[in-house]
C-alpha cells in the first residue's frame, strides 16, 4: 500500500519537476512581435473600454501573460535591451538619437545567439539601433533585413539616425538586404505581408526567428481610412492612434491564420510586446498607473507581453517581476542555444522558462532601474544621475521624477498608481533601493560608449539612397 502510495505521489510529482525541461531545446520558430508607443493600457484585455483588438486578446489568452512585465521608457533602449538581456546603458544606448541609439559592436545580440542554435532570421520594420553599415541588423545577426531606418519611417535627425528622405507611412521606400525598394501600400501591413512571404519560404526547413518591429503606433498618426474611421467622433489624434492599433490587430490575426494554414502553429511560439509607457491613449486608460513614455513611474515602464504556443505553454498570468533583459536567456533556453562565458558575462537578465511552464515557480526578489537618459550632447552624463530614474523591486517603487535627487518612495503592494510617497516612513527601504541605484550607476558610467562619439556628416540612408537612385526626392 505504502509503495503504491509512492508510485502515485511520484507519478504526480514527475510533471511538474520536468516542466523546465520540456521547454528547454525544444527549439520552435519564434515570431516576436513588438509596437512602437503602444501603451499597455492600449489592449482591450487589458481593460480598454473604447479600442477592440481581438487577436492581441487571443494572444493574451491562448498563451501565458505576464502581468508586471517592465521594459524602458522608450524605444531604441527597450530594443536594446531585448537584443541583448542588459541594460540599455550598459550597451551604450542613453538616446534614441545623436548616435546615442547605435547598439555598441561589442555586444552579442538576440538573433546571432539563435543562429547558434541552427535558428534563420529575420527583421521587418523598426530596428532604431545603428543606421551605419556595421550597426544595421544584416551585419547584427539577421539573415533577412526589411526596414525603414531611425526610429521611424520618414524622421531624419543630425548625425547618421535617419530614414530615407522623403518617406511616409503609405508607400514608403524600405531598405531590403541593403537595397532599397519602391512599395505600395501601408507601412504595417507592407512589414507584416514581407514577415509572412518570408516565413512561407523557410517554414519546416529550419526553425526561424521572425522580429516584426512595426513604426506604428508611433506619430505622425496615419492610418487607413477605413481605420481611423471605426472611432469617429472621438477627437482625431485619439482615432487615428486607435486605428493604427486596429490595423496592426487585424495583421497579427492574419498571420496566426497563415501559421495554421502553413501547418505550423503548434510549432510557432508567437511572442507579444509593447516597447514603452503609453502615449495618445493614455487619457482613455491608462490601467491605473502614474506616466506615460519618457517618464520613470510605471505608466512609462509597464508593458504587456503574451507568449502563445499552442500544445505546449497553458494559458496562464504570471505576476512576478520580469523584465525585457528576460527575452534573450529565456529564448537562447527554449531555443536550446549555449551561451558562450562572453556572453553569460553580457545577460543580466533571467531566463523565465519555469515561470512559463508554472507560474507559481520560486522567482527571487531583484532590483531593475529606469532612466530616462536623453541628457543633452556633450553634457556630463553624471549631473543627469539622479534625474527622471528609478529602481524598484516586487513591491517598492524609488523615482525620482523631478529635479535631481527628489527622491519619491512607493509601496507598490498598496498603491500601484504611486501617489503617497513613504520614503519617511520607510527609511531603511529608501536606503536599500537609493544603495542599489547608486552600485548600478558606478557599473553602468563607464559602458556608455556612444557619449563623446562625433556626429555623422550625413545620414548614410540618405547617401544610400543617392547612390541607388541618383537623386533625393522632398
Amino acid at each position: 500500500m505504502k509503495f503504491t502510495f509512492l508510485v502515485v505521489l511520484l507519478g504526480l510529482l514527475l510533471p511538474s519537476l520536468s516542466m523546465g525541461q520540456e521547454l528547454a531545446g525544444r527549439r520552435p520558430n519564434i515570431v516576436f512581435i513588438i509596437t512602437d508607443d503602444q501603451g499597455y493600457g492600449d489592449v482591450s484585455g487589458n481593460g480598454n473600454p473604447v479600442l477592440k483588438t481581438p487577436n492581441m486578446d487571443r494572444l493574451r489568452a491562448e498563451g501565458v501573460r505576464f502581468e508586471d512585465f517592465m521594459v524602458s521608457p522608450t524605444c531604441s533602449p527597450t530594443r536594446s535591451a531585448v537584443m541583448t538581456g542588459r541594460h540599455e546603458f550598459k550597451n551604450g544606448v542613453t538616446h534614441t538619437i545623436l548616435e546615442r541609439e547605435r547598439l555598441t559592436l561589442k555586444a552579442t545580440t538576440l538573433p546571432q545567439v539563435l543562429k547558434t542554435a541552427g535558428y534563420t532570421t529575420g527583421i521587418f520594420g523598426k530596428w532604431h539601433l545603428g543606421d551605419e553599415p556595421e550597426y544595421r541588423p544584416n551585419a547584427r545577426g539577421f539573415d533577412e533585413m526589411f526596414i525603414h531606418g531611425a526610429g521611424g519611417i520618414g524622421q531624419t535627425y543630425p548625425g547618421s539616425c535617419g530614414d530615407a528622405p522623403g518617406n511616409k507611412y503609405f508607400n514608403p521606400v524600405i531598405l531590403h538586404n541593403n537595397k532599397f525598394e519602391k512599395t505600395e501600400g501601408y507601412c504595417t501591413d507592407i512589414f507584416f505581408k514581407q514577415a509572412q512571404q518570408w516565413i512561407g519560404s523557410v517554414a519546416k526547413k529550419q526553425p526561424f526567428f521572425a522580429y516584426i518591429a512595426t513604426n506604428a503606433p508611433h506619430a505622425p498618426l496615419d492610418c487607413p481610412a477605413e481605420y481611423e474611421a471605426k472611432f469617429a467622433g472621438r477627437p482625431k489624434n485619439e482615432a487615428a492612434f486607435f486605428g493604427m492599433i486596429a490595423n496592426i490587430d487585424d495583421n497579427i490575426g492574419r498571420l496566426l491564420a497563415d501559421l495554421q494554414k502553413l501547418g505550423i502553429d503548434n510549432d510557432t511560439l508567437v511572442i507579444f510586446m509593447n516597447d514603452n509607457g503609453g502615449t495618445a491613449g493614455v487619457k482613455v486608460f491608462n490601467a491605473g498607473m502614474r506616466g506615460s513614455k519618457v517618464m520613470p513611474y510605471l505608466g512609462g515602464t509597464r508593458a504587456s507581453q503574451f507568449w502563445r504556443w499552442p500544445g505546449t505553454l497553458k494559458p496562464s498570468a504570471v505576476d512576478k517581476l520580469t523584465a525585457h533583459i528576460d527575452l534573450l536567456p529565456t529564448l537562447a533556453e527554449i531555443a536550446g542555444a549555449k551561451l558562450t562565458d562572453d556572453v553569460k558575462t553580457q545577460v543580466e537578465g533571467r531566463s523565465f522558462v519555469s515561470l512559463l511552464k508554472s507560474p507559481d515557480s520560486a522567482w527571487p526578489d531583484r532590483f531593475l532601474v529606469t532612466h530616462t537618459g536623453r541628457w543633452q550632447k556633450g553634457e556630463d552624463p553624471n549631473k543627469a544621475k539622479y534625474t527622471n530614474c528609478a529602481i524598484r523591486n516586487k513591491r517598492f517603487s524609488l523615482v525620482s521624477a523631478g529635479p535631481k535627487g527628489s527622491w519619491e518612495l512607493f509601496d507598490l503592494q498598496t498603491d500601484y498608481g504611486q501617489q503617497h510617497d513613504i520614503s519617511k516612513e520607510q527609511p531603511e527601504v529608501f536606503q536599500q533601493l537609493k544603495a542599489a541605484y547608486d552600485k548600478w550607476w558606478d557599473e553602468a558610467r563607464p559602458m556608455m560608449v556612444n557619449e563623446d562619439v562625433e556626429l555623422a556628416k550625413e545620414n548614410p540612408f540618405l547617401t544610400l539612397y543617392r547612390e541607388q537612385f541618383g537623386k533625393v526626392s522632398q
